[in-house]
């Protein structure tokens, strides 16, 4: 398939192509995979201090200590809550970055993953882009973000919010947290601007801005869509970042509520 459609929204070029050639079953959803480079366009400065349950997700295996390859949501002291195409690798690339506002420093806790759990569905159908991490070393005393159980929380004009680390553009330097309000534009939306990429109403979520300027990007993948203090949202697909006509696409948690909860708790 051709055309501007990247799936995934990591960081590195090694992600990506890995979730990219997924599943045959999923090409209508994977294409072209994003280079490496920016992540919440048009945001603003966020702190960890009080959104404690934002992880990001670094490669361990990298020379460089800071470079990230997705985002993550703490929902449990020892478990994490991300993307499935951000969980593809083996468990020793991870490290788990908490408390820390600009990557390149040493500030906050750090935890290998354990184990890993990804839904099977996904690579073989559309939608099913989440996964479980298990923290080695739990982030005991981290304040944790309760999973959304309700799919009727993504109404048309909800007003949820985006959390990651990355260049944004002009708004902040490379690995600063950022966050960004993205409105719910609906399911209908998006089935009709992404016609012929296999939008799934049951599952997925539609925000951000129709004129586009405004989006969650490379980097954010796997990272907390947050609403009323719960977590809504999984970062999963866009079109581009912050292009118009093109809003980023999210796992929605109330779909995959179930499973999610089945691997959180065991």
């Amino acid at each position: 398939m051709t055309g501007k459609l990247k799936l995934a929204r990591t960081a590195t070029a090694a992600v990506i192509l890995v979730a990219a050639t997924a599943g045959a079953a999923a090409t209508a959803h994977a294409a072209e995979p994003k280079p490496p480079s920016a992540s919440i366009v048009g945001g603003t400065k966020a702190s960890t201090a009080k959104a404690p349950w934002a992880i990001a997700l670094n490669n361990s295996m990298s020379a460089s200590p800071d470079e990230q390859l997705c985002g993550a949501t703490l929902v449990r002291p020892d478990k994490l809550v991300t993307a499935a195409h951000c969980a593809n690798l083996p468990e020793d690339t991870y490290t788990a970055v908490q408390g820390r506002d600009k990557l390149s420093t040493s500030v906050g806790k750090t935890s290998k993953i354990s184990k890993i759990w990804a839904d099977p569905d996904y690579g073989t159908k559309p939608g099913h882009d989440i996964a479980v991490l298990t923290l080695a070393t739990p982030f005991t005393g981290v304040p944790t973000l309760p999973l959304e159980a309700n799919p009727a929380a993504d109404a048309v004009g909800a007003k949820p919010t985006v959390y990651g680390w990355g260049n944004t553009k002009g708004t902040g330097p490379l690995g600063t947290f950022q966050k960004l309000v993205v409105p719910v534009l609906g399911d209908a939306y998006c089935q009709q601007v992404y016609k012929d990429r296999n939008y799934i109403p049951r599952g997925e979520i539609c925000a951000g801005y129709k004129e586009g300027v405004k989006d969650s990007c490379q980097g954010d993948s796997g990272g907390p869509l947050v609403r009323n203090g719960r977590h809504f949202g999984v970062v999963s697909w866009g079109v581009g970042c912050a292009e118009p006509g093109h809003p980023g696409v999210y796992a929605e948690v109330a779909t995959y509520h179930t499973a999610l909860k089945k691997h959180i708790v065991s």
